[in-house]
């Protein structure tokens, strides 16, 4: 399913870059080539279909790029589970485990452990 979004995907992506292209911000491009005004699509039909389909190419491409991250298949892809983070939170020791009374310099005494206890 993912492969078949990620086609349509690139399918949206080449109209939208053809529509734009054929879309002039001057009034020229394809809107200016029908100079009649006896032709069925005439210069402002042409402008604002050739606009409604930059939106509803636009649209139909977020709403597909946001589709296909609920397809990723995150096994087969390699995708960790685990932060390296929590990896190392996981694995690392006790510090107050780890810590023993270092020795004392030479020609110095340690002090004595408490008694009684």
């Amino acid at each position: 399913m993912y492969l078949f979004i990620s086609i349509l995907i690139i399918i949206v992506c080449a109209l939208l870059v053809l529509v734009v292209l054929v879309q002039n911000s001057k009034g020229g491009g394809l809107s200016s080539s029908f100079g009649a005004s006896n032709q069925v699509m005439g210069v402002k039909k042409t402008g604002d279909f050739l606009e409604k389909s930059t939106w509803g190419l636009a649209i139909a491409l977020l709403v597909l790029s946001l589709a296909s991250t609920a397809f990723i298949n995150r096994e087969d892809a390699g995708v960790q589970t685990e932060s390296a983070i929590k990896e190392q939170i996981d694995n690392a020791q006790d510090p107050a485990a780890g810590q023993q009374q270092a020795p004392a310099p030479a020609g110095q005494e340690q002090p004595a452990p408490p008694a009684g206890q």
